[in-house]
């Protein structure tokens, strides 16, 4: 990694880029539907919302995470962009920082593979300098995933953007400053309770911190 100052911006994808909840959550219940199971309420569903896909099922109906997984993988990529949508600034911010001299990526609990398709498919991947997903490592808020990402960067990092308590103790374990947030999963009560240095509506007050690089 570069000795150089540390340039390196982390964000959640799902929830703090992207406002993708709706698609998320349709899967996430056509999996029960295709299996002929009783499924949970929305709410329900939104609580869990920035867990791995299999722990996510394991509350609902452990005997069948499998069958349930492989359900929602099969629909999910034929609708993830029926209403999702990139949140309103979210491109301008990435456009400025990276005018600025910082290092942008993606650290998603999302499969890489997958994270890619998405990010792709929204438009922002040339506003990203990379994009990390979990692959078979420990997942948020294990630091893990950012840790990644900063080596694929090459850089060290200065902040964590998310919507959730696990995104922002992710960024507190990777030594970062973190920036929560409030238009994705958790609420601001529910976001305050990881004390992280930011709690905002948007993300404007994000380039105030981060003025542009010599």
């Amino acid at each position: 990694m570069s000795t150089a100052a540390p340039r390196g911006i982390l964000f959640d994808l799902d929830g703090t880029l992207v406002d993708s909840l709706p698609d998320i959550i349709a899967s996430f219940l056509h999996g029960f539907s295709h299996l002929g199971l009783p499924a949970p309420s929305v709410a329900e569903v939104r609580a869990l919302i920035g867990q791995p896909l299999d722990a996510m099922y394991m509350r609902f109906a452990p005997e069948h995470v499998t069958g349930l997984c492989a359900a929602y993988r099969e629909h999910y990529p034929r609708n993830f962009l029926n209403h999702s949508r990139p949140f309103p600034g979210v491109e301008r911010t990435l456009r400025a920082l990276r005018e600025r001299g910082y290092l942008l990526a993606v650290a998603t609990t999302k499969r890489s593979d997958m994270a890619r398709r998405f990010v792709d498919a929204l438009g922002l991947d040339g506003l990203l300098h990379h994009v990390q997903g979990t692959d078979g490592f420990p997942h948020k808020p294990a630091p893990d995933v950012l840790h990644r990402a900063l080596a694929a960067l090459g850089t060290g990092g200065l902040w964590m953007v998310g919507d959730t308590t696990l995104d922002l103790r992710a960024g507190q374990a990777a030594g970062l400053r973190t920036y929560a947030v409030t238009w994705g999963t958790h609420s601001p009560e529910e976001l305050a309770t990881a004390t992280p240095d930011e709690l905002q509506p948007d993300l404007e007050r994000l380039l105030s911190h981060l003025p542009p690089l010599a």
